[in-house]
């Protein structure tokens, strides 16, 4: 890769950094539920953000590596919607007060950019001196794929049910509803934790499980660690706006993971591929590269990335479309598509209206 100004790379981070702190600043001071306008100016904002980065990119490093970050950027960001539903089941689980969720939502951002930037970190150091990683990596990845493809929900359905979260509460003391934002709050006189902590935590993991499927994608599509960085800040920066943007859509997106499970098998193919390319192992081919393996194209790479989401969401919005006239037809009712965010709604009212015995 060209060698980036040092002066655009510090750019970079120091405007990215004070977005990403006004964010915060603006989640805390004044906590609310963003309206559908608000959240959609927002992911406006932040994609429009994305595509100048993206632009800059090809201005000064050329087409191969600024197609690297748009195809790393649009799958990060695919993956990140994905995960979105499962923020959203732990938002209900939890009973987490709506005017309170952009907090967590921040919260659970800020752990996945440390979580990531540790995990790229260490990525770029293994890749740099271990060329067979990529054939684990690779192989990961197509086991994630098959995963998601034949994942029928029921672990998002049992999002935050583990032992560690049982041990927290059997340990720690903890109040039965929330104060507010707060960690800790006063109970009989007693320092007590809120459910509060218990929703970080379960995000905190969350977000390290998400980490550990998508960095070895993005690595699949460029070894540049910064283009691997930027591209995690830039999917992740307005997912909490996002978040309240599609809410209820979510479940439209019905053939959203099969699109993922394809794109992340395209990916472990052309790790694979590039592992051949590169070959060390003195059991595979005598120690000699693999000439004959295909080398993919970062623009075919990105292609086939755009072109499978376009499919998925056009294919899941006609499912849902037919789904809603035959279910009218036979006069059944259904579940609509924002029933997940309207139990959400019920619970966190009435989470929001108990308050802790003082």
């Amino acid at each position: 890769m060209p060698a980036l100004p040092m002066a655009f790379e510090i750019g970079t981070f120091v405007v990215l950094g004070i977005i990403l702190l006004f964010d915060l600043l603006l989640v805390v001071k004044r906590p609310h539920e963003p309206s559908m306008k608000e959240a959609g100016l927002w992911v406006a904002f932040y994609v429009g953000l994305a595509l100048v980065f993206a632009a800059l990119m090809f201005f000064f490093t050329g087409p191969e590596y600024g197609g690297q970050f748009i195809a790393g950027w649009i799958t990060e960001y695919s993956l990140s919607i994905d995960n979105l539903f499962v923020f959203i089941i732990i938002m209900a689980r939890f009973s987490v007060p709506r005017k309170y969720q952009q907090e967590v939502l921040m919260v659970g951002i800020i752990i996945a950019l440390i979580l990531r930037g540790i995990f790229i970190a260490l990525g770029a150091a293994v890749i740099e001196n271990f060329s067979w990683i990529f054939y684990i990596f690779g192989a990961f990845l197509l086991y994630t794929a098959y995963k998601q493809a034949t994942d029928s929900g029921e672990d998002e359905e049992h999002a935050g049910d583990n032992k560690l979260i049982a041990k927290l509460r059997s340990v720690l003391p903890m109040s039965e509803s929330y104060d507010g934002n707060k960690v800790r709050t006063v109970v009989d006189g007693k320092k007590v934790f809120t459910p509060m902590l218990i929703v970080f935590v379960t995000i905190g993991l969350t977000d390290l499980l998400f980490a550990v499927d998508s960095i070895p994608a993005i690595f699949g599509l460029t070894q540049s660690a910064f283009i691997v960085f930027t591209a995690n800040i830039f999917a992740l920066m307005g997912l909490r706006q996002l978040y309240f943007l599609l809410g209820g859509l979510m479940t439209r997106l019905i053939y959203l993971k099969h699109a993922l499970s394809v794109i992340l098998a395209f990916i472990g193919v052309k790790l694979i591929f590039h592992a051949m390319h590169v070959n060390e192992l003195p059991f595979i081919n005598g120690g000699q590269h693999i000439e004959w393996a295909p080398e993919i194209p970062t623009f075919v790479s990105l292609a086939v990335i755009i072109a499978t989401i376009v499919v998925a969401v056009i294919a899941s919005l006609i499912k849902s479309k037919a789904d809603e006239k035959a279910a009218v037809r036979s006069g059944t009712s259904t579940e609509t598509p924002s029933a997940v965010t309207d139990g959400l709604d019920e619970a966190a009212d009435d989470a929001g209206a108990k308050e802790p015995r003082r």
